[in-house]
């Protein structure tokens, strides 16, 4: 059996993962899906060797935790050679006991690819035929049924990746074109026979934080998104309210030092370059904005500077060897250690969760100070009709809700322990959950920053362009009533920098001005799709740690 895993047909690109050297860039592919997966052959050698130092040991009857003993607290329970094979099912199916909704696709994917990836570093012994299975069931898109709830994050992610395990052995339930069947038919589907589990195999697979790294993963990516929407609705609020770009200088914020902040007002005056709004009112009477627009680079470039302390640590974590015991193969030895102890996921999973809670509470802000006239210059809740018409009035409330909702869901997972087994496993990370959270608070905080966004778009319509048409809509072109044209461009209006007027202009298609109230949330939920989105304006790229 080679580790060379064929390519899907219909797959449009191929990553080929060498283990200790997957990116972040490669992860977030997988993630999005799309992607056929092979192995590096140079992984194949020690994957042989490793199983070679574990057949060993079992040949020659000699006790090791984990090949021919019991688990956890019945470590020094030795199991007969014959019954290795039932104790390695046994565990497989002992251990399935998650809860809760699957697992989404885009996390499976990542679970697949990160455990073929953690047992190919040649620390297992296992055998390089079950890590081909792993990415073969990627590759053909079918994807194991994982129950999102039953894991410490300690001792590996035991339960959910029982779950998987059970697939490769028959049992279990996957997702074959959208459907779920029996794992039995899981495997015909990708015509290989269910596994029976040699010694350490069924082991090796449930120990391990592939889980936990994987939706902090999906949480990283979010949040880059979310961060990348914060920087752009930011941009649009300042324009809407003819804010001061001077605390964007370069010079400001390389006196402070924090190289997420000199990132952050980089990306800032990147988008704004351009811009015919700035230079039109330089003698405005405003001396300083709002914290929420002048602290833009120092608020969102801290959240920078956690996602991509976060991202170093979850690109280690996708590579490590976490599995117990661990085979060295240089000197034949199997040494039992912690390396499933998820406390590296949990910390990054809630720093990753702060910087969520402070992008969209620092957009809440902008969305606030934009519907007080007294604050912005704008009309009252962004509508010209006010009282008969809410305009914003309850769109902001949501926001506001949203963003006090992720400020509880901040508080930290991993500082929370219960023990289990019988007190041999006494401290747990609770990142699994603490990881698991961010989905939710990243759908959050895109709400947040989708109705700030909207918001904005709106305010810029006031005062300095018309109506814009709106695909599909109907909505007037004229310009707002008593509004003036500015002078020195044809037809008199003036515009925002190329890259946020395209922003605008992608608003525009999802959304239309509001003339008069009406149901706004299909447009709530069309600009959280907004924020969401991976395509962003290249001075946002820097912003992003899995595209740096």
């Amino acid at each position: 059996m080679t580790t060379s895993t064929p390519l899907a047909s219909h797959s449009p690109a191929a990553i080929t993962l060498v283990p200790g050297s997957v990116t972040l860039a490669a992860l977030r592919r997988i993630h999005a899906g799309g992607v056929a997966l092979q192995l590096d052959g140079g992984a194949l050698a020690g994957m042989q060797a490793a199983q070679a130092v574990v057949q060993r040991i079992v040949d020659e009857d000699q006790v090791v935790y984990g090949i021919n003993t019991g688990f956890g607290k019945l470590a020094s329970t030795k199991i007969a050679h014959d019954r290795l094979a039932e104790l390695q099912r046994n565990l497989v199916l002992s251990h399935s006991v998650g809860t809760g909704d699957a697992l989404p696709d885009g996390v499976v994917r990542l679970i697949l690819a990160t455990k073929a990836v953690s047992l190919a570093r040649g620390h297992s012994g296992i055998r390089p035929a079950i890590v081909d299975a792993l990415l073969a069931l990627a590759n053909a898109n079918v994807l194991p049924v994982i129950p999102a709830k039953g894991s410490v994050g300690a001792s590996g992610d035991l339960a959910p990746l029982a779950h998987l395990s059970c697939v490769l052995i028959g049992e279990g339930q996957a997702k074959v074109n959208g459907q779920v069947v029996s794992g039995a038919e899981a495997m015909r589907s990708i015509g290989l026979p269910p596994f029976v589990l040699g010694p350490k195999e069924g082991l090796a697979l449930l120990n391990g934080t592939q889980v936990s790294t994987a939706l902090a993963l999906a949480g990283l990516f979010g949040a880059e998104n979310v961060l990348a929407a914060g920087l752009v609705a930011g941009c649009l609020s300042l324009e809407a309210i003819k804010g001061s770009v001077k605390p964007f200088d370069a010079r400001i914020h390389e006196a402070r030092g924090q190289l997420g902040q000199i990132a952050v007002a980089a990306a800032v005056r990147g988008l704004l370059e351009g811009s015919e709004i700035d230079p039109s009112h330089p003698n405005c009477g405003r001396v300083q904005d709002p914290y929420s627009i002048r602290c833009v680079p120092q608020v969102m470039g801290a959240c920078l500077d956690n996602l991509q302390h976060a991202a170093r640590v979850l690109r280690i974590e996708a590579n490590a060897a976490s599995d117990n015991p661990l085979v060295f193969t240089d000197t034949g030895e199997v040494i039992s250690g912690g390396n499933f102890h998820a406390e590296p996921v949990a910390f990054a999973a809630d720093i990753i969760a702060l910087a969520v809670a402070e992008i969209g509470a620092i957009s809440e802000r902008r969305m606030a100070l934009l519907l007080d006239t007294g604050l912005s210059g704008l009309p009252a809740f962004l509508i010209r009709d006010s009282g008969v018409n809410s305009g914003f009035m309850i769109a902001q409330v949501t926001a506001a809700a949203l963003a006090a909702e992720n400020q509880c869901l901040a508080n930290p997972s991993s500082v929370t322990s219960l023990p289990t087994s019988a007190n041999q496993e006494d401290h747990v990370s609770m990142a699994t959950y603490g990881a698991r959270r961010l989905a939710d608070m990243v759908n959050n905080a895109a709400v947040v920053v989708g109705v700030e966004a909207m918001a904005a778009a709106q305010g810029m319509e006031f005062d300095r362009r018309p109506v814009a048409p709106t695909l599909g809509t109907g909505v007037s072109s004229l310009p707002p009533e008593g509004t003036q044209p500015a002078l020195g461009r044809p037809g008199g209006w003036l515009k925002s920098s190329p890259l946020i007027e395209a922003q605008f202009a992608a608003i525009r298609q999802r959304v239309a001005f509001l003339e008069q109230d009406r149901y706004l949330a299909p447009d709530i939920d069309a600009m959280r799709e907004w924020a969401l989105q991976a395509d962003w304006p290249a001075p946002l790229l820097a912003c992003q740690p899995s595209h740096a």
